[in-house]
């Protein structure tokens, strides 16, 4: 069903949403009903229900919503950085602060990672986030003029993508103090992956890329 988008309509949406999050935080995501969100938002269940049919929908426009709103401050981030490093630390670094609020939602939200649940970062509902996601790091690698063989290089955006998920996922399930082992992986485990793709560069690894490459083309067929 095709709705008018007004100034009111959008701001009852927003108070849905926020009222959502809210109620996430406090119930966790299973627990959490329609009725209690439309409880929350100070209106009819099936108000709700016309802006967003499920708890599903309103996760989505969770994910649109920090994609807008990090969107200028990642741009900033891509263009006052100079190296890869510094760019990668910028963009990783704001995504967690950003979902930081919402990290117990997130976590709950990662048991749904296989691709075939709508709400996996890895689903074909998902696409449009993650390739717009993937779009700034193929930014990073493009501006920071990154050297790899031409049959791997196109492929690092989205390896530097998963990087940044599996960071994601032990964030969300590191008690340490104020996640002071994620930072410390983050840290060690960027610097180690920028060591490597000095190390690319080497013709020692030369016999390496063309392999390396026929193995990133075959799994990122399959995967589409």
């Amino acid at each position: 069903m095709t709705r008018l988008t007004t100034p009111k309509s959008e701001a009852t949406r927003g108070r849905i949403l926020a009222a959502g999050l809210r109620v996430f935080r406090e119930r966790g995501f299973e627990q959490a009903t329609m009725r209690e969100i439309a409880a929350a938002a100070g209106m009819a269940v099936g108000a709700a229900y016309y802006y967003f049919d499920s708890k599903d929908a309103l996760v989505m426009a969770f994910y649109e919503q920090a994609q807008e709103e990090m969107a200028p401050e990642l741009d900033r981030i891509l263009t006052r950085s100079r190296t890869l490093e510094q760019r990668l630390r910028g963009i990783i670094g704001l995504k967690l602060d950003y979902f930081a609020p919402n990290r117990a939602l997130v976590g709950a939200l990662s048991a749904h990672i296989d691709p075939v649940h709508p709400l996996s970062p890895f689903s074909a509902a998902t696409t449009q986030i993650r390739e717009r996601d993937i779009a700034f790091f193929a930014r990073a690698v493009s501006e920071s003029r990154v050297h790899l063989p031409p049959s791997i290089l196109p492929y690092l955006p989205r390896l530097l993508w998963l990087y940044q998920m599996g960071l994601m996922l032990f964030w969300v399930y590191d008690r340490s103090p104020k996640q002071t082992l994620s930072a410390l992986l983050f840290d060690k485990t960027l610097r180690m992956m920028l060591l490597v793709l000095k190390l690319a560069r080497l013709p020692l690894l030369k016999p390496l890329y063309r392999p390396a490459g026929e193995l990133l083309k075959a799994i990122y067929t399959e995967v589409r």
